[in-house]
């Protein structure tokens, strides 16, 4: 494996640690204003990113390539309102689709197939990811944040 595929890929690996902290910190948000569910739903998103990590950390083995550990940075948490937080989320989404494509890129060009064949998967889990916080959003703007049509989504997501 190419050195810059090497670091491209370690530092994804801290890319979705740090998206389990953020969505850790929206999960806290949540629970802090009794939204048990969106806490649930939000912990869960944390879960997910961290088995991403895992994901890729494994492959990085697998290739007895280097593991590098780096930093992660503590998120931004100045929200004012559960759709301030799906937006947080929703634009965090396309920033990590947006790196994913920046490795598929330089693996194609490498032609690394085995680095791209790793990559269609996370492609298509971040279309699924994108979609499941704009689907919450939308739901959310429909009603305007009426607080019971917020309790309702609450108690559904609390059911998962």
């Amino acid at each position: 494996m190419e050195n810059k595929i090497n670091n491209l890929l370690n530092a994804q690996i801290n890319l979705e640690f740090f998206s389990a902290y953020l969505y850790l910190a929206m999960s806290t948000y949540f629970s802090e204003i009794n939204m048990d569910g969106f806490a649930k739903f939000m912990k869960k998103q944390a879960k997910e990113e961290l088995e991403h990590a895992q994901r890729i950390y494994d492959y990085l083995l697998l290739r007895n390539e280097k593991i590098t550990y780096q930093r992660i940075e503590a998120p931004d948490t100045n929200w004012t309102n559960a759709k301030d937080v799906l937006d947080g989320a929703i634009e965090h989404e396309k920033f990590v689709s947006e790196k994913i494509k920046e490795i598929y890129k330089a693996a194609d060009e490498l032609d690394d197939y085995a680095t791209l064949n790793l990559l269609d998967w996370f492609i298509d889990e971040q279309l699924e990811e994108e979609e499941k916080f704009r689907v919450l959003k939308e739901k959310i703007q429909a009603f305007d944040e009426c607080s019971c049509t917020l309790e309702v989504m609450d108690r559904e997501l609390d059911k998962e």
